[in-house]
């Protein structure tokens, strides 16, 4: 039977029955605490804490929860009159010893002036302090990344995070045409591309600052783009996986946008507002669940209360419904996803995203099953309407893309690729006058490009 005496583990049956689930808290301190104090006392103590960031990072980030701890249990103690022989008395009393013992030397090694009145930021202090002195002797610019990058940064942990969806959306394989990922992994991208963003810019800004000379930045940079070959373990080795698989991420939805809103293309900070309305749009949900619509920013259905059909259909991304004729502000579709305004973009600007949508779902591909000519041209109407008041580089290419229809207007009784070079005619010099350039309000150029569509037949 072992004995459970003074420098050995206290008995964890009293334990638990005296500090419920702070037990492992404070036996887990008062172990980093021994190893700490030791840090900071040797001689080389610089070499020592380079070698254990971790440790050091550890205690400084839960030193406000053991202080708390520390307090709440003394409070209770006194009310409960705790004997002072009890071993959670023990235990608090060591703790607390080998705090103030970490508390005094931590604060030996750092200046007078600037100290800071918490133990758990003077670690971080001496941590800043050990990173700009540099090693004692030269090492390898591997070595020197690993000492700036401890694997229990939080910024690495939260870029980290963001990275694993990455791998599970674009590491599978996707089908041609098909968006790789539902709804719900769009609502998870749209979290994760912000903070792996930020994350890693705070990451690369820690690199600037300890590394003057910026030899550990253009390492890794130079590297950032290569596969990685096997499980990284290391800080620099997560910062790799992080960037290229955030490089991954970015490229595929670049390219998957070019596709699906060519002309417009939608800036950095545009780009996760529209994946769950993209995704809702086509249809993509868990194990064929619909998408649920209505999301805070994201997307609504244009007609409140209508559900769309568990088929997709493609070619102008309709959903069953009645069709409806092209008059009036505010035409109701039913079942058609809308793009709501949010803190990235304004209603105009979202007008002129479902705008694109729907010129680039008709120029795509014919489609397939039942398809509603009015319907198409009563979305691509609402949508130019949206967006009658917005100006710049899009709304000229969209303008360009809507006359580049009038001069090929369609001409089959069938919903064919509307603006096949294939299909093309001579134009008319009534047609001519219609795409002339003096014509630039939205909604008027969609009316133009739907009576020439009539004209061709």
């Amino acid at each position: 039977m072992p004995s459970y005496g003074d420098g050995m583990a206290t008995h964890p049956d009293n334990l638990r029955a005296r500090l419920e689930d702070r037990a492992d808290l404070l036996e887990a301190t008062r172990l980093r605490y021994r190893a700490l104090r030791g840090m900071l006392a040797a001689f080389f103590w610089k070499e020592r804490v380079r070698s254990q960031f971790e440790l050091l990072l550890e205690v400084a980030r839960t030193q406000p929860e053991v202080d708390a701890t520390l307090a709440a249990l003394k409070r209770r103690a006194a009310a409960e009159g705790w004997p002072a022989s009890a071993a959670p008395m023990k235990l608090m009393r060591e703790v607390e010893r080998l705090r103030e013992d970490v508390r005094r030397v931590a604060f030996k090694r750092l200046p007078v002036e600037g100290r800071p009145a918490t133990l758990g930021e003077a670690l971080l202090k001496l941590e800043e302090t050990v990173l700009e002195a540099g090693p004692l002797l030269g090492r390898h610019i591997w070595a020197r990344a690993v000492e700036l990058l401890p694997r229990n940064l939080p910024e690495l942990r939260a870029a980290c995070a963001a990275a694993e969806v990455f791998e599970h959306v674009f590491k599978r394989p996707a089908p041609e045409g098909v968006l790789p990922f539902t709804v719900e992994e769009a609502e998870a991208l749209q979290r994760a591309l912000p903070l792996a963003e930020t994350a890693l810019a705070a990451l690369w800004q820690r690199l600037e600052h300890f590394d003057t000379r910026g030899q550990v930045k253009g390492f890794l940079l130079a590297r950032a783009s290569r596969a990685p070959q096997r499980v990284p373990r290391s800080g620099p080795e997560l910062l790799l996986h992080v960037a290229f698989w955030r490089g991954v991420a970015w490229a595929r939805l670049r390219a998957l946008l070019e596709e699906r809103l060519a002309p417009v293309v939608p800036a950095d900070a545009e780009v996760p507002a529209l994946l769950a309305w993209l995704a809702a749009r086509e249809g993509r949900s868990e194990c064929g669940a619909e998408p649920r619509l209505g999301g805070p920013g994201l997307f609504a259905p244009e007609a409140p209360g209508t559900q769309p059909p568990t088929r997709r259909l493609r070619g102008d991304d309709s959903r069953t419904g009645g069709s409806v004729g092209l008059r009036g502000v505010g035409v109701e579709v039913a079942g058609e996803v809308r793009l709501l305004a949010c803190e990235a973009f304004g209603e105009g600007r979202a007008g002129l995203f479902e705008l694109a949508a729907q010129l680039a779902a008709l120029s795509r591909e014919r489609p397939v099953g039942t398809w509603d000519e009015e319907t198409a041209w009563a979305r691509l109407w609402n949508a130019a309407q949206r967006a009658r008041g917005e100006q710049g580089e899009d709304v000229e290419r969209l303008r360009d893309a809507l006359r580049l229809f009038i001069l090929l207007r369609g001409q089959g009784q069938t919903p064919a690729r509307l603006f096949s070079p294939e299909r093309a005619r001579v134009p008319t010099a009534e047609i001519g006058a219609d795409a002339g350039s003096a014509v630039k309000d939205l909604p008027a150029l969609v009316h133009a490009a739907r009576a020439a569509a009539w004209r061709g037949r």
